[in-house]
């Protein structure tokens, strides 16, 4: 029997190289017309047949699973085909979730979900566990496929695994010894159709999870998560006393015991100060020390593309919060800085409502600059405050520095996609953070 794999992705990729070289008989499908010169040598050198342009239903003859890509939903043609002959279809996370049981190492998975924070809080929790000493790898949705992270890790690893709603869609036997669902905001409805069935599909993480294992959730919201399967035991984070809680002098306390004042985070917020107490349950249940929470906390720098300051020029400060794709990543950056704003905002419009910004901007932007497919939309809901609209993205940038004046923050925080103009929001951020050196250079 073969195994099929739908996407040719990186996730999609790593997985069909992982069976290749198992010697399990597997091709590759994609929608793309054809493969990259490049790419078409490595899939022959790695004896992984490709189908290019279309996903043949004669596939599904002999196929014994079908692994696809997080982007690929199972409602789509082929997939649905799949399910209706009784094919197993599983995603990437799976496979490397199959791969460290049998290894049996004594290695473990800490898992993160949310709608936000879920990048921050994973690498922020590995490197908590490597101050500890403990060898850990931040892998899933934030960036290195997780089967990739797996096979590079040594005996004993901690596997923080960040994972979306797509991913979570598609795992059936996952289990994480800790897992985090962060947050809950409208995101990716035109897959999920309703907040209820995206809300159910985050709390998949959870599935599987053992009464000696952790469910880290959110204190003040009960009724994201009371309905949450598996047996995990129950850490809560907030503002109130819990398990991991900070006070209203920004005393961070975990279990009882002092971690540090909020201010000495290098991370600015208050989602960062909930993201760190979330990390903060994951690494202790992974085996770090409280020493190395202090210690890991007061060292983190934060993450690329989060909020992350860039350069500055004449009193004006630029940060890079490429990876605010949607309306409630953009609300988290406003409010963690002081103001005053100009504030970049467009790319591909994924479909909710921009007017969430306005309260937070009221008394701190001094301009918006619109860009990209989303002008439309933006126009719709934010026309009536102060505003330019300059489609391109390197002028939009410009005109942004350009609108600053000493004492002003210039954030790129575009509450949208990046896919019109860019393959994704790191190749954006990192764009930016090209552009903002250019000029504060001069």
């Amino acid at each position: 029997m073969r195994t099929v794999v739908m996407g040719a992705g990186r996730s999609g990729l790593a997985a069909a190289r992982f069976l290749a070289a198992q010697g399990r008989s597997v091709v590759l499908t994609d929608s793309r017309p054809e493969p990259s010169s490049a790419l078409e040598l490595d899939l022959a050198r790695a004896g992984i047949p490709g189908i290019w342009g279309d996903h043949p239903l004669a596939l599904l003859e002999g196929c014994g699973e079908l692994v696809i890509s997080p982007g690929i939903p199972r409602t789509a043609p082929f997939v649905a085909e799949a399910l209706g002959r009784g094919i197993a279809v599983i995603g990437e996370v799976e496979l490397a979730h199959r791969l460290i049981r049998e290894r049996a190492d004594g290695s473990k998975v800490l898992a993160v979900t949310g709608t936000n924070g879920k990048s921050t809080t994973t690498d922020l929790t590995a490197h908590l566990l490597r101050a500890s000493g403990l060898p850990a790898i931040a892998c899933g949705n934030l960036g290195t496929p997780v089967i990739e992270a797996v096979e590079s890790a040594e005996p004993g690893s901690v596997l923080v695994v960040e994972l979306s709603s797509y991913q979570l869609e598609s795992t059936l036997a996952f289990h994480a010894e800790a897992a985090a669902f962060l947050n809950l905001t409208p995101d990716h409805l035109a897959r999920h159709g309703d907040m209820e069935t995206y809300r159910r599909t985050k709390l998949r993480i959870f599935e599987g999870q053992a009464t000696e294992d952790l469910r880290v959730v959110p204190a003040a919201h009960p009724e994201w998560w009371q309905d949450a399967p598996g047996a995990g035991r129950t850490a809560r984070f907030g503002w109130s006393e819990c398990e991991a809680w900070c006070d209203g002098s920004g005393a961070m306390t975990l279990r009882g015991e002092s971690l540090l004042h909020r201010s000495d985070l290098r991370i600015p917020g208050e989602h960062n100060v909930e993201n760190a107490l979330a990390a903060c349950l994951l690494a202790a249940h992974g085996g770090a020390s409280l020493a190395a929470l202090r210690e890991g906390l007061r060292t983190y720098p934060g993450l690329a593309h989060r909020i992350a300051f860039c350069g500055e020029k004449g009193g004006v400060k630029a940060y890079n919060d490429s990876k605010g794709t949607n309306v409630d990543a953009t609300l988290t950056a406003i409010r963690a800085l002081s103001g005053p704003l100009v504030l970049l905002l467009g790319g591909t419009d994924k479909g909710a409502s921009y007017e969430p910004l306005r309260e937070a901007l009221a008394g701190k932007l001094r301009r918006l600059v619109l860009l990209g497919e989303a002008i439309p939309q933006l126009r719709r809901d934010l026309g009536d405050l102060p505003h330019e609209v300059v489609p391109a993205f390197d002028e939009a940038v410009a005109a942004a520095l350009s609108l600053a004046r000493p004492g002003d923050q210039v954030l790129l925080s575009p509450a949208c996609a990046s896919f019109d103009q860019f393959d994704n929001f790191e190749q954006r951020g990192d764009r930016f953070e090209s552009l903002v050196q250019t000029w504060s250079r001069s």
